[in-house]
């Protein structure tokens, strides 16, 4: 699994830009949040149960984000999801966001903690098989 890449396709909405007809910086972080949750979904994990079975959610620890060349709106793009690092509470992720090249890049860490401290746990075991 950690060399499998998983692609998101997504199309620019005018909601989706800016007052210069380009995609707002903060919405690219939006588009790769959903890629990895359908990524999650296409393995058959769904974040409510993770919550209700386990007592366990996916936060977002560090974001590093190169923004290359601007998205505009009804631009379909697709936005590629692939684990780069996995830990026993860590999952460090490559994200790039693609239209005819790389617009945007960047590594995303998350972490699983409890839903209620907080403080960082041991990612389920069933997720961590999955992602082997």
């Amino acid at each position: 699994m950690l060399d499998a890449e998983f692609i998101w396709q997504v199309r620019v909405y005018y909601e989706d830009t800016d007052a210069a007809g380009v995609v707002y910086y903060a919405n690219y972080l939006k588009f790769m949040e959903r890629a990895r949750t359908e990524w999650l979904r296409a393995l058959g994990v769904e974040q409510p149960a993770l919550l209700d079975e386990h007592g366990v959610v996916f936060v977002v620890r560090h974001v590093t984000v190169d923004y290359l060349k601007p998205a505009r709106f009804n631009d379909s793009l697709a936005v590629s999801t692939r684990i780069k690092r996995l830990s026993q509470a860590r999952i460090r992720f490559a994200q790039h966001i693609q239209r005819d090249c790389t617009l945007v890049s960047s590594e995303i860490e998350v972490v699983c903690v409890n839903a209620v401290t907080f403080k960082p746990v041991k990612i389920p075991d069933h997720i961590l098989q999955l992602l082997e």
